[in-house]
């Protein structure tokens, strides 16, 4: 009875969830790494890195809103303040 009456599986919105799913995940694994390489600053850089530390702290979060709007390229924003925060670690540690 109930076979007759489901609805067929909605494959548009299937896909928009996969990519958002996608999109997060990668995003979110550079925002990880970018926490991590602030760890480093916090931990054993002077007054420099501490402060260089909390601005890309506030850039991470930032970029990351941004890469979560902006879809299948949003890796790109985060990625972009990750290397700007290794440069800046390893000039100031």
């Amino acid at each position: 009875m109930s076979d007759e009456n489901a609805p067929a599986m909605d494959y548009d919105a299937h896909e928009r969830t996969y990519e958002g799913f996608i999109n997060f995940s990668k995003v979110g694994t550079i925002a990880c790494l970018n926490v991590v390489l602030l760890l480093i600053l916090f931990g054993f850089g002077g007054t420099t890195a501490v402060v260089f530390g909390w601005l890309m702290l506030i850039a991470t979060i930032v970029s990351s809103g941004i890469g979560l709007a902006l879809g299948a390229s949003g890796w790109i924003p985060p990625t972009v303040v990750f290397v700007l925060t290794g440069i800046l670690a390893i000039l100031t540690v």
